[in-house]
């Protein structure tokens, strides 16, 4: 690892231990006691401590804060893989379909849910939503890979068309099922298509952490292989790198993070665009050394986005999807010129 990467590895941890316990004093709820001491008491006196002292403090905010960490860094590796093989700064996890079939299989959820859950067993009943929409993701993306692959290679141009493809096919099929739904249901489904972290729980936090763990093994791994794809496939085949297992691997794992990520939160848009790009301007394309760092700097994205939708008009919440975008739009606009600079 170079000694750089150590350095801003360090520092980015220190500003997300920072922007963290910032997060875990700012809220609605006025405690009887102090943090720390509830904290403290924990350990030592826990008879001691106000039960919803205790239930504010360690079922809502310390759980939605690891959640913000876990999602803004799966996001952003997810995506700065996905730029990496495409080789285009412009693409993210939605361009393939991803997000796209993760929302159509949410929304036959809230609006057919009660057909549904006649059909599956009754434990399941409490997180179908979830389920719904990782399986959603995970189907769109196989949809996907098989239409590109072609003896055992994958195109990655007939992998982006086929990914607008079945993003307009799933966007229509949810906009009808929007339309057939009732109030109660069209409310549940835009506040869900605009992501938030509020659901956040430690169950979710145990499997988001293994699938990211699982994930990042694959991922984090690949900066000297995606450096030496950005010369061509063919060149990269020359060095003895195995370019379709790469691209398989790095397809495959992006969209398991992604794919649990909305299904635990909704669609939390244009990290997988913004941490890569920032990163871009201070690293040039080396990806040995922005994957790791994007990890870091997505949660702290995330974890700000978060804080500022809990609180800007508490006790209401804004949806952090919207706060992701209106900080996305502006970076997305701005790759937009460069690359008009370029032509």
């Amino acid at each position: 690892m170079y000694p750089q990467i150590r350095i801003h590895l360090s520092l980015l941890t220190l500003t997300i231990v920072a922007f963290a316990l910032v997060a875990l004093f700012l809220g609605v709820y006025q405690f009887n006691d102090s943090i720390l001491s509830i904290i403290n008491n924990v350990f030592t006196n826990r008879s001691a401590i106000n039960d919803s002292d205790f239930y504010v403090l360690f079922e809502l905010r310390i759980p939605r804060i690891l959640m913000s960490i876990l999602v803004g860094a799966g996001l952003a590796v997810a995506g700065t893989c996905l730029q990496g093989i495409f080789k285009n700064p412009l693409a993210s996890p939605d361009l393939i379909g991803i997000t796209s079939g993760s929302i159509l299989f949410a929304a036959v959820t809230i609006v057919l849910g009660g057909y549904i859950k006649d059909f599956v067993p009754a434990i399941i009943h409490y997180s179908l939503l979830s389920l719904m929409a990782f399986v959603g993701a995970m189907c769109s993306t196989v949809f996907v890979y098989k239409i590109s692959s072609h003896q055992s290679k994958t195109n990655i141009t007939i992998l982006l068309l086929a990914g607008v493809a079945i993003s307009a096919l799933c966007g229509a099929a949810t906009g009808l099922l929007t339309y057939l739904s009732t109030e109660e249901e069209l409310r549940n489904l835009t506040f869900w298509t605009l992501g938030s972290i509020a659901s956040a729980n430690w169950d979710k936090i145990l499997i988001l952490s293994i699938v990211i763990i699982v994930s990042f093994y694959f991922l984090l791994g690949k900066g000297k292989i995606l450096n030496a794809m950005m010369l061509g496939e063919k060149d990269a085949e020359h060095l003895g790198i195995n370019v379709e297992n790469t691209k398989r691997q790095i397809i495959v794992f992006s969209a398991l993070l992604v794919g649990t990520i909305v299904s635990f939160t909704g669609t939390i848009g244009f990290v997988g665009l913004i941490v890569p790009y920032i990163l871009r301007l201070i690293f040039k394309s080396n990806y040995v050394i922005i994957l790791p760092l994007s990890a870091f700097l997505g949660a702290i994205l995330v974890i700000v986005a978060d804080t500022i939708s809990r609180t800007l008009v508490a006790p209401s919440e804004i949806p952090i999807g919207i706060l992701t975008s209106l900080m996305g739009a502006p970076v997305f606009i701005s790759i937009l010129m460069n690359y008009k600079k370029s032509l």
